[in-house]
């Protein structure tokens, strides 16, 4: 793949600095620090500028924050970087170079990629599996965000830039995180980690030759037909992570589709429908019942179940969601949601 350079220029042009305010500025303007910076945006777009034609830039250290996060409340670690200046220069940086970094991609890489979201897995998925396939391969790599080694990360960005400021940002920025890997919690992460991918991706349709294989960040999908073929495709699977620092979770499954529904990604798959899990079926109704008991929707409410509605009308979830979606009202939610976008490009 031929490499790019003359990037740096366009990063600290005045406009992409402009843009990238704004675009870090989303669904944050209750911050006082988020105000200040886009009431006086040309000031500190000036600003932005010149820390980055300084090349004396520094990351100020991360937020850290513990969540517990869906069903299973499983524990993370997000890593906040401050708004001004970090997130905007990620902004900065990424408005540049993320066709570049995508332009490789595999077309069913999927999570944190614009319109490759969960439905556009499902559908996929939904298609494989009526193409009559006797077995289904699931894989999670293990621990996969702090597994990334940060030096095999620079070297896979020299492979398709060449412009030595840009090169340097890059290393700034994935250096800024002091432990192993790369953090959750940060804009960049999410494009680093698909990158880091995109060799195996490769790999797995051009070497293995898997016809059907669907990847949602570290959650690996394969079908075939051949059960000796897969298992042998697991361990080169397995060998190919390994070079680059990856393990594969020990809960691996090779298994024969059937009647029976299999779960991926949150849907449960069955030969001629899909459904949600019961778990989220449970959580979903548990927050629209207490929503449902409240005198006024709030804006995260109302975010919440015009997103709870694009899950369900995907899914054969029809009963459910006249159930207890429509008893609060879709109308609503949207009103709410119209009003506050209202109130935030005016304040723009």
């Amino acid at each position: 793949m031929k490499r790019v350079g003359n990037l740096y220029k366009k990063i600290i042009d005045e406009d992409n600095i402009r843009l990238a305010i704004k675009n870090a500025a989303k669904g944050k303007t209750n911050r006082k620090v988020v105000n200040k910076v886009r009431n006086n945006i040309e000031y500190y777009v000036k600003d932005i500028k010149k820390i980055l034609l300084s090349g004396n830039y520094e990351p100020r250290p991360y937020i850290q924050k513990h969540i517990f996060d869906g069903a299973r409340h499983k524990e993370r670690t997000i890593n906040k970087p401050a708004f001004y200046p970090d997130q905007v220069i990620h902004w900065c940086l990424l408005q540049v170079i993320e066709p570049i970094i995508m332009r490789g991609a595999y077309k069913w890489t999927c999570a944190s990629i614009k319109d490759r979201g969960l439905l556009y897995c499902q559908k996929y998925v939904e298609k494989a599996i009526r193409k009559k396939y006797k077995y289904y391969v699931k894989l999670d790599i293990k621990k996969f965000y702090p597994s990334i080694d940060k030096t095999i990360l620079k070297n896979k960005f020299r492979k398709i830039i060449k412009d030595n400021d840009t090169l340097k940002l890059l290393d700034i920025i994935v250096d800024s995180y002091k432990d192993r890997g790369v953090p959750i919690g940060n804009y960049t992460s999410q494009f680093f980690a698909n990158y880091y991918l995109q060799d195996f991706d490769h790999f797995i349709k051009e070497k293995l030759n898997i016809r059907h294989y669907v990847r949602y960040m570290d959650d690996l999908l394969l079908f075939g037909n051949n059960k000796r073929k897969l298992r042998r495709q697991i361990v080169e699977i397995t060998n190919f992570l390994k070079d680059i620092k990856l393990e594969i979770k020990e809960d691996r499954t090779l298994a024969k589709i059937t009647d029976k529904p299999f779960t991926y990604c949150g849907r449960k798959f069955y030969k001629d429908h899909t459904t949600i899990k019961s778990s989220t079926f449970l959580r979903i109704r548990r927050r629209l019942i207490r929503v449902y008991k409240k005198r006024y929707i709030s804006l995260n409410d109302a975010r919440a179940i015009i997103s709870y509605y694009g899950i369900l009308k995907h899914t054969n979830s029809f009963n459910f969601t006249i159930k207890y979606v429509f008893s609060i009202g879709l109308k609503k939610c949207k009103e709410v949601i119209r009003n506050e976008s209202r109130k935030q490009y005016q304040a723009i």
